[in-house]
């Protein structure tokens, strides 16, 4: 398994952005790429070359799992996967996002003290 190095985070709230960044800083040395929306984000995927994608659902413009669509359906980023973080914790909601290939997701309000285990442990399933 190739070792998890760049993450691509993206939330339209800054002070998730926020709280990720200093929450993952604390446990690990992941590159951490951070953007407040999808457009700007998809942009910069093929500069980034992100291991894993850690994006909200629900975001103006175009959501979480449409930027997902859009960066698979991107030359050389297909294989990229992705961890969804939602502050709807519904089963529904994470079924579906598991059955299209996520690899795990989380729930706002997460705790930034277990967040770079989580994300490792879904790493880790690959």
């Amino acid at each position: 398994m190739a070792e998890l190095r760049t993450i691509l985070h993206v939330d339209d709230d800054e002070d998730i952005l926020e709280i990720t960044r200093m929450a993952l800083q604390l446990v690990d040395s992941f590159e951490l790429c951070q953007f407040g929306c999808g457009p700007d984000a998809l942009a910069a995927v093929p500069e980034v070359k992100p291991d894993l994608l850690l994006l909200d659902v629900m975001m103006p413009g175009m959501t979480g799992p449409e930027l997902w669509d859009r960066i698979r359906a991107t030359a050389g980023s297909a294989h990229i996967p992705a961890i969804f973080v939602t502050a709807k914790a519904e089963a529904k909601i994470s079924e579906e996002l598991r059955g299209r290939g996520a690899l795990d997701v989380v729930t706002k309000p997460f705790d930034p003290m277990t967040l770079g285990a989580q994300i490792r442990e879904a790493w880790n399933r690959l």
